[in-house]
């Protein structure tokens, strides 16, 4: 088999790339990217050693995805991963809508040419942000948790926020291209006949991760704490309650194996991928955890407030569990412990990921 990464030298592309072909040694995987993320070069040649094909290209022009080899699957990994993106002043919303919707159709034109199977890598932020927001919540110790007192969204699981739950707008820029691309997927897979399977990611973490607070929280905390850097609670009265889950990128692999081995069409095209109640953490519980193994170090409590900060996102993946017989397999320490030895072993990971 053939199978295409785009964002393959990303920290979740690369992942995937690197698992993929560590388990399936006799498939091509090619790895594309445009390498505008600093700490992808290094990726670079990580993939080179394992004999993954490394090749640049840009999503946005035509011209050098129409340069692509015939495949028989893609998976897409490439985005402009931040809920900020657009809107904090440092990036392009125009940018933004062309590496993650012209992108997208770029790169379904090039699915439905060869008829390539997708897999479409897309994100909880599809999820109604007034409708997270709103959210009754209780404090639990050191985390919020939804206050069953109260009336629950019937979207809301015990499990947490399944696909039913609402997409209505506003869901951010980056939430807007990505739940666009998910609608143009699902219409050309339909339309000329090729396989679209979408996965709803939540909080992805692991080794490797970059260090940024709007997209790599994890990583950014432990690799900030062990280093001393300033941290701060945002919003929520600065209490650090927030709770989101984690889920390492290698995890996914035998999903994508299950839905590219599927020829059934009536099941469902988007799941929820995430590591769930399991995995939920606090930043409060992550400093605490931070602070067993590094140390004591100070976090400033700030009231500053946030137009997507949301106090609580937990995927329910109870339908990609029943539908595909997976569930993660590695736990959320192991998967902290992972970043921490990683943050050990690679002292300047923070500058290196940012570009400082």
């Amino acid at each position: 088999m053939r199978i295409l990464i785009t964002g393959g030298c990303g920290f979740v592309g690369s992942t995937l790339a690197r698992t993929w072909r560590e388990q399936h040694g006799a498939d091509e995987v090619w790895a594309v990217d445009n390498f505008i993320r600093p700490g992808s070069e290094q990726n670079r040649h990580t993939l080179d050693r394992l004999g993954v094909r490394v090749r640049h290209a840009d999503l946005r022009c035509w011209s050098d995805v129409d340069a692509w080899p015939s495949v028989d699957a893609v998976i897409d990994a490439a985005a402009n991963p931040s809920v900020l993106a657009g809107v904090d002043g440092l990036t392009s919303s125009r940018q933004l809508v062309e590496h993650n919707l012209s992108g997208t159709i770029n790169l379904l034109e090039f699915c439905r040419r060869h008829k390539a199977a997708l897999i479409l890598l897309s994100t909880s932020r599809v999820y109604s942000i007034p409708a997270l927001a709103g959210l009754p919540v209780t404090v639990a110790g050191r985390r919020f948790e939804p206050d069953s007192s109260q009336d629950l969204p019937a979207s809301l699981t015990p499990s947490g926020v399944s696909e039913s739950f609402s997409t209505a707008a506003p869901v951010s820029l980056y939430g807007a291209t990505k739940l666009a691309s998910e609608q143009l997927a699902l219409e050309y897979g339909f339309d000329y006949g090729f396989p679209v399977w979408i996965n709803r990611c939540g909080v992805m973490a692991g080794a490797g991760q970059f260090g940024r607070a709007d997209q790599g929280i994890f990583s950014f905390w432990i690799n900030s704490w062990m280093h001393r850097r300033a941290l701060r609670y945002l919003g929520f009265g600065g209490s650090g309650h927030q709770v989101r889950d984690c889920l390492h990128p290698a995890d996914l692999v035998p999903l994508l194996e299950r839905q590219l081995a599927c020829s059934d069409r009536g099941l469902p095209r988007i799941v929820n991928v995430g590591g769930g109640l399991p995995s939920a953490m606090s930043l409060r519980e992550l400093s605490e955890w931070c602070r067993e193994r590094l140390g004591d170090h100070g976090v400033e409590e700030s009231g500053e407030t946030r137009p997507f900060d949301l106090p609580w996102v937990v995927l329910d993946a109870s339908l990609a569990c029943n539908t595909w017989q997976w569930r993660p397999s590695r736990s959320v320490h192991a998967i902290l412990q992972e970043i921490l030895d990683h943050a050990a072993a690679n002292p300047t990971w923070l500058q290196i990921s940012n570009g400082t």
